[in-house]
């Protein structure tokens, strides 16, 4: 497992226990991954509670989480921070229910970074209930990043992307 890996997978539980997340689950093919806080926890994990972790995991399973959340939970962790100190605009959920960046399974994505988009143009869906609602840009400009996954359950006030404002 590479020192970046581990960095990634702590900036997951970090950015997990920094939003209050009591458990988080993700399951693709072999990855198979299943975290739980404890709300009485004195803090986050440290990198040596996370290397402890990891080596209890059999070596084919810690590669493919490793590879999975180095790819989604890096940008996540960090752009609600770089969105802040860059002024770009945080479009957030205002629901809770599971995010769809497309309007159907194997359909272009509504907005990908770099896109351009107008205060109003709908950006993603978040299902709740059997219900699809549509989420539409509260800002014109530039869309910098997508801060979560297609299919992944967000919670309400969870930023969805973060938007470079025209100016």
């Amino acid at each position: 497992m590479k020192a970046q890996d581990i960095e990634d997978l702590r900036q997951l539980v970090e950015f997990l226990q920094q939003h209050h997340v009591a458990e988080f689950d993700i399951d693709r093919g072999d990855l198979k991954l299943r975290l739980k806080f404890n709300p009485a926890a004195s803090g986050p994990a440290s990198l040596n509670d996370l290397t402890q972790l990891l080596k209890s995991v059999p070596p084919v399973v810690a590669e493919a989480a490793a590879a999975s959340t180095s790819a989604a939970a890096a940008p996540a962790a960090s752009a609600p921070e770089a969105g802040v100190e860059a002024g770009l605009h945080l479009l957030k959920s205002p629901i809770v229910g599971t995010f769809y960046g497309s309007p159907s399974p194997g359909a272009a994505a509504f907005v990908s970074p770099g896109d351009s988009v107008d205060k109003g143009q709908v950006m993603c869906i978040v299902e709740a209930m059997k219900l699809m609602n549509e989420i539409e840009a509260e800002v014109a400009g530039e869309v910098v990043r997508c801060l979560v996954a297609n299919g992944q359950a967000i919670e309400f006030g969870q930023p969805l992307f973060a938007i470079k404002p025209r100016g």
